[in-house]
């Protein structure tokens, strides 16, 4: 018996290691397998701020309706709480690796175009053009991923913007043609050209900016294009009294205006040497820079609005509108912004 017992044990004892030893590696194995958010430092840091900023501002509503319950607070605590919604999903579109946040800016590109089209007439003669419209959002991103700029920086300003007029052409229909070529053309540049400026600051090398990389560049462009459109409207809301653009945006004042880019430019000025590689005089002229261009940015699409008769260019955001409300800034700061990166520091 005790000649049998001894195989037994052992295959027991085996089965026991086995056993054991799968238990240990198979939750490290499905652990490591998971991806996990890597920002660096300073962008983890970032992030933080712009939370402890959301649970002040939402703390801030829910006290003042308190003391004020006769007030009206839903439409602000509507546009904090979309705002907690688009700062998660960006945290988790920067928060793996760079392919993936390109990815999810391409599709912010296509989700503006898409809009864009929504809004604007467009003839039926060109509904099939509109698939090669669609098909430079693909293009302009694998561009980024491949980090192949200078292709990138004329694909679609040169080569769609001849690309396409010669394929319209070819449908036939001449009514109304330079009105369409135009149409396109400049949904293309603002909504899929210039916003992809921010996918390319993803792939630029990481020794031009020791403070993060391009993921600390971009949260950078982002967090104060964002908050210049909210200290704009801040400023303008408590001090406004002279009309920038009356016609254009009704709301816009110059108190607001002024207000909002010192703002910008003071809050650059305090970032710049946590997220960027730019020195005092740099960072100031970037915070001017942003925060009259996402002035420009704004009223520009306010004016498609405007000739159009519309509010909002849609419903998607709630208390914001669209999309193109929301990304109507950056239109004009991420080309800016990156083309000055790129000249004084790569």
């Amino acid at each position: 018996m005790s000649n049998e017992a001894g195989p037994v044990r052992k295959t027991l004892d085996a089965s026991q290691q086995a056993i054991k030893k799968t238990i240990e590696v198979v939750p490290r194995k499905v652990n490591e397998a998971i991806p996990k958010p890597h920002f660096p430092e300073a962008v983890g840091y970032a992030f933080l701020g712009a939370y402890l900023i959301l649970m002040f501002a939402t703390a801030l509503v829910w006290v003042r309706k308190r003391i004020y319950p006769e007030r009206d607070y839903s439409e602000l605590k509507l546009r904090i709480k979309t705002w907690w919604i688009i700062v998660v999903l960006t945290t988790f579109a920067l928060g793996f690796n760079t392919y993936f946040s390109i990815f999810c800016l391409a599709f912010l590109s296509f989700l503006a175009f898409k809009e864009y089209l929504s809004l604007v007439p467009t003839r039926r003669a060109d509904h099939r053009v509109l698939l090669w419209a669609y098909l430079a959002i693909p293009i302009q991103y694998l561009l980024v991923g491949a980090e192949w700029y200078g292709v990138f920086i004329i694909f679609i300003p040169v080569y769609w913007f001849l690309f396409m007029p010669m394929r319209m052409v070819l449908v036939g229909e001449t009514k109304g043609f330079l009105a369409a070529v135009g149409t396109l053309q400049w949904g293309l540049m603002t909504c899929v050209f210039s916003l992809s400026h921010m996918a390319y600051l993803l792939v630029l090398p990481a020794t031009g900016n020791p403070n993060g990389g391009g993921v600390a560049l971009l949260f950078y462009l982002v967090f104060l294009t964002q908050f210049n459109d909210v200290a704009q409207y801040v400023w303008g809301k408590r001090f406004g009294r002279v009309k920038v653009t009356p016609s254009v945006s009704p709301n816009k004042t110059i108190e607001g205006l002024v207000g909002g880019v010192m703002t910008t430019t003071l809050l650059a000025l305090a970032m710049a040497p946590w997220l960027t590689p730019m020195g005092h005089v740099q960072a100031l002229a970037v915070g001017v820079l942003i925060g009259f261009g996402g002035f420009i940015g704004d009223v520009t699409i306010s004016a498609i609005k405007r000739d159009l008769g519309l509010k909002d260019s849609g419903s998607l955001l709630p208390g914001h509108g669209g999309i193109l409300d929301r990304i109507d800034s950056l239109t004009f700061t991420a080309p800016v912004f990156f083309h000055v990166i790129y000249f004084l520091y790569y």
